[in-house]
């Protein structure tokens, strides 16, 4: 397809499946619910419309593990539209996306740059390959207790330390919304002669809307995980890997067939395909409104009192180079209460949910859904919490970020021989599981790192605040799994 053929208003999968849905054919095939006449009260909580097109590869919808026609040509107008050399379709979420991303460029053994604050999708992929995280620890804002960007000089002091890594990778941005400087990164990273990747789960629409920090791929990165699902409207896990000039298609697609499956969703397909047409042809203008809310419901959160909800006045030029304007973090741990608790609030009396909460802030998800009036809802219920709920905020602890203790790698800690202890009996062992929130997701502790007192205190006080606690064995994260 040269380059000159490529048109936007297409959405090849789309009007593939409404060819087939005309065709009215009789299917010996999987999936067992035979468009829906075997399921029917499946059929009636989603749909005739959308059972009928959850259907099996066959050659005229073609095969997402080696596609030559429509999905094919969905990939050709992704990667034109983000401005990639070549896009991969991904059914099995972000976290896909970014494993396939470090397996295409990791092995047993190798070194990879990377900041800690990263999702557990990322140390999962080391856990499958064997690769050494070389961790740069982002700078901290003690106010708000959160993690930022990777500084340029922690960045060249990793690579200048670590000659032998075969990677960085960046947050672009991180779920608060910060940017490192991502161009600055990438030139680091590949005058080392290493490879630069990006989590973009984040940053779908740093592609399309205006005044918006860089994106990876204009950055010159070399490989982006971006989650369509999150900010560009696809539905839930569906995602894409973008890819540059430097990395090999061919490779990249081997790599995926490792762990995708074979079957693939023609709902989630179709769904990637009608967005990034979306997006293409009217991204800017969409992405200029959740722009003007995100300012407005900032001015307004500000000027009730107690409450910060930060945006580009926080830009230092290095560990927040930029910062996207989408995103309404908001913190709140001066009207003395966490953000969990004010997430919680918000969901049980005024029926409004949020992203997340964490210890001191609040997320609220803006995207190309949202309409002013519910930010209004959101804005009056954050003031009747104040007003409600306020209390002194001695005691409360801001610390959001706790620099890990590497002993050993990830996959060597997960795969090790280990026994369960009480928490309180675990410090100075060796992790060998996770412990996080969820979300965001981004791991306390890791397979591989050292438990201390202070990590602990910081599970204790998420715990007893309600935070929504992942990883373990133990689901009530009362013992942890440590080296023996």
């Amino acid at each position: 397809m040269e380059k000159t053929e490529i048109d936007q208003t297409r959405a090849p999968i789309y009007e593939a499946l409404e060819k087939f849905r005309e065709m009215r054919v009789v299917p010996f095939d999987v999936p067992g619910h035979k468009h829906g006449k075997g399921n029917p009260e499946l059929t009636a909580f989603l749909g005739e419309k959308c059972v009928g097109v959850d259907v099996n590869s066959m050659k005229p919808l073609d095969n997402l593990c080696h596609p030559v026609s429509v999905i094919r040509e969905a990939e050709i107008l992704a990667a034109d539209a983000f401005g990639a050399s070549h896009a991969f379709l991904m059914v099995g979420g972000t976290t896909s996306s970014v494993q396939s991303m470090v397996l295409s460029c990791c092995k047993h053994g190798d070194k990879i740059i990377l900041p800690r604050n990263v999702h557990r999708s990322v140390i999962n992929a080391l856990v499958l390959c064997g690769a050494i995280p070389v961790y740069v620890n982002p700078e901290v804002d003690q106010r708000l207790g959160i993690s930022l960007g990777m500084s340029r000089d922690q960045v060249k002091k990793a690579i200048e330390e670590n000659p032998d890594a075969v990677a960085v990778l960046v947050n672009n941005p991180t779920y608060y919304g910060i940017c490192s400087d991502i161009r600055a990164i990438v030139k680091m990273a590949h005058d080392a002669g290493m490879l630069c990747l990006a989590d973009e789960a984040h940053g779908t629409h740093f592609y399309f809307g205006e005044s918006m920090p860089i994106s990876a791929m204009r950055a010159g990165a070399d490989m982006s995980a971006v989650s369509m699902h999150k900010s560009g409207g696809s539905l839930t896990q569906s995602s894409l890997l973008l890819i540059g000039g430097n990395v090999s298609e061919r490779h990249v697609r081997q790599i995926i067939n490792l762990t995708q499956t074979t079957s693939g969703s023609y709902l989630l397909m179709s769904s990637l395909d009608i967005s990034r047409r979306n997006l293409a042809l009217r991204g800017k203008e969409v992405f200029r409104k959740v722009i003007e809310m995100a300012e407005y419901a900032r001015e307004e959160i500000n000027a009730i009192g107690g409450y910060y909800a930060y945006g580009r006045e926080m830009i230092n030029g290095d560990s927040i180079f930029d910062f996207d304007p989408t995103k309404l973090s908001v913190h709140t741990r001066d009207i003395g209460l966490a953000g969990i608790e004010v997430y919680d609030i918000l969901r049980d009396e005024y029926d409004i949910q949020i992203e997340f909460g964490d210890i001191g802030n609040i997320l609220a998800y803006l995207s190309i859904g949202d309409r002013m009036q519910e930010l209004e809802r959101l804005v009056s219920a954050l003031a009747e919490i104040r007003r409600r709920y306020k209390k002194d905020p001695a005691g409360l602890l801001s610390q959001e970020y706790i620099a890990p203790e590497v002993v050993c790698s990830p996959q060597s800690a997960f795969y090790s021989n280990k026994k369960s202890l009480p928490l309180n009996e675990s410090v100075g062992h060796v992790c060998s599981e996770f412990v996080m929130c969820y979300p965001p997701g981004i791991p306390i502790l890791a397979p591989g790192e050292r438990i201390t007192s202070g990590i602990l205190e910081y599970i204790e006080y998420a715990k007893a605040k309600g935070c929504s606690m992942t990883g373990p064995e133990d689901p009530d994260i009362n013992n942890i799994n440590v080296l023996l």
